[in-house]
């Protein structure tokens, strides 16, 4: 799987940022650069799954509000601080969807979806993009947020286990099994 850049950093960046992150921890003030950072790309996170520009503003603000507000509770765990703020924004989405379940959304491009017929060794036609769109808004909420990480983030598994607080461990069986799951479900459409 190709590693997305935009979400991955070498250890003298996040040696870096752990510095910035003390410094915010000490005076709440010095938290701008961690948002000027992240705030688009939490954003865009967010966007991508509701499609709904307002809401997504909202939580974002409601992202960075908790993370400045439990910053002193911030341990650093070798992976970006992005992901201690995915899990804030993960939390607040899943909570909203609780409530909203019409604003879920999946965007994906071709290349995304056409790497998951990929990996389930099943050929991959434009025409499918309906049906395998359909057959990732069916996942439950969870399953489909790993698939959103793995997949279309190109997250490493250290992160997603991170973001989701599980073990990494964890996060490698719950992706087999969905992959399963979604291989199944495809064989049954007879695409």
């Amino acid at each position: 799987m190709a590693i997305n850049p935009h979400f991955h950093h070498t250890n003298e960046q996040i040696n870096e940022e752990l510095i910035i992150i003390e410094a915010a921890k000490q005076n709440p003030e010095r938290f701008g650069p961690l948002y000027n950072k992240y705030y688009k790309q939490i954003f865009n996170y967010l966007y991508q799954r509701m499609e709904d520009k307002d809401t997504a503003f909202d939580l974002t603000g409601q992202v960075f509000l908790k993370a400045l507000t439990n910053l002193p509770n911030y341990q650093f765990k070798g992976v970006p601080f992005a992901s201690w703020l995915y899990r804030i924004a993960h939390n607040e989405m899943m909570q909203m969807f609780r409530t909203q379940k019409d604003r879920r959304a999946v965007n994906a491009d071709i290349g995304d979806l056409k790497y998951i017929c990929e990996e389930h060794d099943e050929p991959f036609f434009e025409e499918y993009i309906p049906a395998i769109k359909k057959l990732l808004l069916e996942l439950d909420a969870d399953d489909l947020q790993m698939v959103e990480f793995r997949f279309f983030e190109k997250r490493p598994f250290k992160e997603i286990a991170e973001i989701l607080d599980i073990t990494e461990v964890n996060a490698k069986v719950r992706m087999y099994r969905i992959i399963e799951k979604l291989k199944k479900s495809m064989s049954k459409l007879k695409l």
